[in-house]
């Protein structure tokens, strides 16, 4: 059995199932941990739903936590927010890869599948979360703020309040060299977005997936057909 973790992949599904089904491959035995951002800025966002929504149908252990771009998309599907999420041509791709004019038009399983993703996990040696935490807050509020776990940038690490466990997340697009770097000092903070979705920034343009009990770090190329928003802004 291995245990698998990798983030951010943002509608870019033919990299995310070249990975598993090619590179890995995944077996049902394993375990797969992801951690947010599945929408949003690639070209096929419902596509890369469909695909983690059937994986344990087939037998495949999975888990996957919510992220920001996640919750953005679920808020302006719930009508709390239609019009204000991402930028014009961001929700352009988005809704055309569900078919849709509107948020409000996506159907009904991916919104309940979204709703019940949690925002962190701990797993034996490690905690998963989207973003981060808050290690300023006081330990029973650290783990409880929803907004911070999907939206933090920056963060000192405490490993204290963790008990031990090493912290994985994603949320901030990070070059391939210092997430090789990280991996390879076994750093008790690591995360792991490498911005796959942005194909044109040669540091990033990577997913990337680490193999928790070698510590092999797989990074592979967006493998994607040719869509609008494959830059990084400055």
């Amino acid at each position: 059995m291995a245990r698998y973790v990798t983030t951010d992949l943002h509608g870019c599904l033919h990299t995310l199932r070249h990975t598993l089904e090619h590179v890995l491959p995944l077996k049902p035995q394993d375990e797969l941990y992801v951690l947010g951002d599945y929408v949003n800025k690639g070209p096929d966002s419902r596509g890369v739903l469909d695909y983690l929504m059937q994986l344990p149908g087939r037998g495949y252990q999975v888990w996957c936590l919510r992220g920001n771009h996640d919750q953005e998309l679920l808020d302006a599907a719930r009508g709390r927010t239609e019009g204000l999420w991402a930028a014009a041509a961001d929700r352009r791709l988005t809704l055309r890869s569900f078919g849709v004019n509107h948020a409000t038009g996506i159907a009904e399983p991916y919104l309940q599948w979204l709703e019940a993703l949690p925002y962190q996990l701990d797993i034996p040696g490690f905690t998963l979360v989207h973003a981060g935490f808050d290690f300023r807050q006081p330990a029973n509020e650290m783990r409880t703020d929803p907004h911070t776990m999907m939206n933090i940038k920056q963060f000192a690490f405490d490993a204290s309040r963790l008990q031990g466990r090493r912290l994985l997340h994603g949320h901030v697009p990070t070059p391939t060299v210092l997430v090789r770097q990280n991996v390879r000092n076994k750093a008790g903070c690591i995360g792991l977005d490498t911005g796959c979705v942005y194909r044109h920034n040669p540091e990033l343009a990577h997913l990337a997936v680490l193999e928790l009990d070698s510590g092999r770090l797989i990074l592979q190329p967006n493998r994607e057909p040719a869509y609008p928003i494959a830059r990084r802004p400055e």
